[in-house]
């Protein structure tokens, strides 16, 4: 006997799929032609956007350094949208823990191929991976979301926060001591040496590595706590409140990463606890501003560019580098222009062309309805 279900449906956030859009662009040609315009005029503007265009070395942050951890926070957000729907048409959880278990391990395997590893490369074999981290995360915060309660899974944000907080300060590294947050004495580091296999990013550590996963988790519950909030029912606040207090959330987010940083620094490649409350600062600002915009005050026209993006950034991130060559299609269409114009203008051309390019691509894909759901 069929099901039925009076609770008023909840669309899809519009939002989302824009925001992770505005994130992926940066990767498949916006920081390419923040470099162009930059060179070009040299108006401060553009060289203040320039010096956002890059990860800070080690400590500190930039918009850059936000990237990956908005990307893993927007999974988050997801997360009460996607299993509050199948749990409503009554799939079971054992269902959704094989979903969860299977798109960890693909995550995984994808992440380890876009590393090579069917080069066979032993000495360039590299396990770890953003994709992997990212599947991880998002499985551990799932497990966590479909066994607690909202109070227990602001006691785990916060435990897994503080716990990492105090390995890292207060467990000796041979050779270097407790506390040493340096690119070689480091905690984090010294692990990735003693159990991964293959060789690390960073040569002595590993971005992506075991350790610093504990804290990403809290990334992903950030943006957990953040779908939670825009897709309950129960608490009596307008669109508009809502939109409203996830900026005010990112404020307070803020300034808590900030202060925790001036006692265990903000740094992405060990993914301090101060660094998950910061970009999960900037992450809830941006989703209470495309929200509010979007599916609140409806403007939507605008953000069609993004959304195509987002609605296959796992696609895009695997084939912009490793399978198809977006530099041949650029040179195909805009070669010409780029013999003509000033020798000044032509990396902004091809810039632009090389992401417009990509652009098509997935717009082909979005018309095609062709979407690479892991």
């Amino acid at each position: 006997m069929k099901q039925t279900n009076n609770a008023p449906k909840q669309q899809r956030l519009r939002s989302l799929d824009a925001l992770r859009g505005f994130d992926m662009f940066w990767i498949i040609g916006g920081q390419r032609i923040i470099l162009a315009l930059a060179a070009l005029t040299g108006w401060p503007l553009f060289k203040w956007l320039h010096s956002q265009m890059n990860h800070v070395k080690w400590e500190g942050f930039a918009f850059y350094d936000l990237i990956f951890p908005l990307f893993l926070f927007l999974a988050g957000v997801s997360m009460p949208f996607s299993f509050g729907k199948r749990l409503s048409n009554g799939d079971s959880k054992a269902s959704i823990y094989n979903h969860a278990f299977t798109r960890m391990i693909t995550l995984i395997i994808l992440g380890m191929l876009y590393n090579r590893i069917l080069n066979f490369d032993e000495e360039h074999l590299r396990f770890a991976s953003v994709l992997g981290r990212i599947g991880i995360a998002w499985f551990l915060a799932a497990i966590i979301f479909l066994n607690t309660s909202l109070h227990w899974q602001i006691v785990w944000f916060w435990g897994l926060l503080i716990s990492y907080y105090l390995l890292m300060q207060f467990v000796p590294v041979p050779g270097f001591g407790a506390g040493v947050l340096t690119l070689e004495g480091n905690l984090s580091g010294y692990i990735d040496r003693l159990l991964l296999p293959g060789t690390l990013h960073l040569k002595v550590m590993e971005p992506e590595g075991i350790l610093s996963t504990i804290p990403s988790i809290g990334t992903a519950m950030l943006g957990v706590f953040a779908g939670t909030f825009l897709h309950s029912q129960k608490v009596n606040f307008s669109k508009i409140q809502k939109g409203l207090i996830i900026i005010f959330a990112g404020l307070v987010s803020l300034a808590v990463g900030k202060l925790w940083g001036l006692f265990f620094p903000i740094i992405k490649n060990l993914w301090t606890s101060s660094f998950t409350l910061y970009a999960g600062g900037w992450s809830l600002l941006l989703l209470g501003i495309f929200y509010l915009i979007i599916d609140v005050w409806g403007f939507k026209k605008w953000a069609f560019f993004f959304v195509v993006i987002g609605l296959n950034p796992i696609t895009i991130y695997i084939v912009q580098y490793k399978i198809i060559n977006f530099n041949t299609m650029r040179d195909f269409f805009f070669g010409g222009f780029m013999r003509i114009a000033p020798e000044s203008v032509v990396p902004l051309i091809g810039s632009i062309g090389y992401t417009a390019g990509v652009w098509m691509f997935l717009y082909i894909l979005y018309r095609k309805k062709i979407f690479l759901k892991v």
